[in-house]
């Protein structure tokens, strides 16, 4: 059976717990899609599973770098292919479980990615035009060479406009049209959670104080301590570069949370341009019901079809 169930949704809606207990249930492993969690030292604020949690279920892609070290699509993609592979070949289920569009849709439509190393010349060019102009002057760019980019990139994500154009000046060829697609010899059933904003902007800022709680101050601090500079990309994530503007003594508290709260709101909003609550391909579950038992069941029968078709 060479069958991926994928796990979908915007943040804190329960993509990680409904995973876990489906691995349980159903002999299967996780292959994390969430590009903050790759990064070691960083765990409460990118929500990783527990140690114990890993202890019971194994847990693919969490923890493979450092913060100060380059992470990328094209790292990402071979590294969850073989994950994948690995856990089909010992006749287990793959979970393929994160809210990275990026890094899901690249491994279930099989995208070509650009081999374009990084240019550390023509980023810094980029980021000091940004400070300069803004990044809307940049993001202009991007509309004018890759039109079709810039429609699934957020205005406002830097460090991905900058990408993009990156990539075009190297090959003088769009990011977009250099993404060819291949989908894998994989079977995929893709489970969506979704519920009213409201309540998902609850949840969020239900998780945002239990981070608090359980030391995300100290874990930053601890970051930092460590040499971990906050212009770093990974120190940028949502969450990290807030409270390090807290300890850089720039906002107090109180603001740093907000600021995290907002900026993890417009997060999971840009979300669902990448999972469209429209997509047939997408099975959508509202939490706010009793769906436990309903994508079970749908995953049950996903497995008997496989099974019986010998895929």
């Amino acid at each position: 059976m060479r069958l991926v169930i994928a796990v979908v949704g915007p943040t804190a809606v329960g993509k990680s717990k409904l995973a876990f207990s489906l691995a349980q249930t159903l002999n299967g492993e996780i292959v994390s899609a969430d590009s903050r969690q790759v990064y070691r030292y960083m765990d409460i604020g990118t929500a990783k599973p527990s140690l114990g949690e890993r202890a019971l279920i194994p847990h693919y892609l969490i923890d493979i770098v450092d913060p100060d070290e380059t992470f990328s699509l094209a790292l990402y993609q071979p590294l969850a292919y073989k994950a994948i592979e690995d856990i089909l070949q010992r006749g287990k289920l793959p979970l393929l479980v994160g809210g990275s569009g990026l890094y899901v849709w690249s491994v279930l439509e099989g995208w070509h990615i650009p081999q374009v190393p990084p240019d550390s010349d023509f980023r810094r060019q980029m980021e000091e035009t940004a400070a300069r102009e803004g990044v809307d002057s940049l993001y202009r760019q991007l509309e004018k060479v890759d039109p079709a980019s810039a429609r699934k990139i957020d205005p406002r994500n830097l460090r991905r406009v900058i990408r993009a154009l990156e990539v075009y000046e190297a090959t003088h060829t769009s990011f977009s049209q250099l993404q060819a697609k291949e989908p894998p010899p994989l079977e995929t059933l893709i489970l969506g959670l979704t519920t009213h904003r409201d309540e998902l902007y609850k949840l969020i800022d239900h998780r945002v104080d239990n981070m608090i709680k359980q030391g995300l101050v100290e874990e930053v601090e601890a970051l930092a301590d460590r040499g971990y500079g906050f212009e770093l990309p990974a120190m940028s994530s949502v969450g990290y570069k807030q409270i390090g503007r807290f300890i850089q003594g720039k906002v107090d508290l109180a603001t740093a949370i907000q600021q995290i709260k907002f900026k993890t709101h417009r997060f999971a909003r840009h979300q669902y341009a990448w999972f469209s609550l429209k997509d047939p391909r997408v099975h959508w579950f509202d939490i706010a019901e009793q769906v436990g038992s309903s994508i079970l069941s749908l995953v049950k029968e996903e497995i008997k079809r496989n099974v019986a078709a010998g895929m």
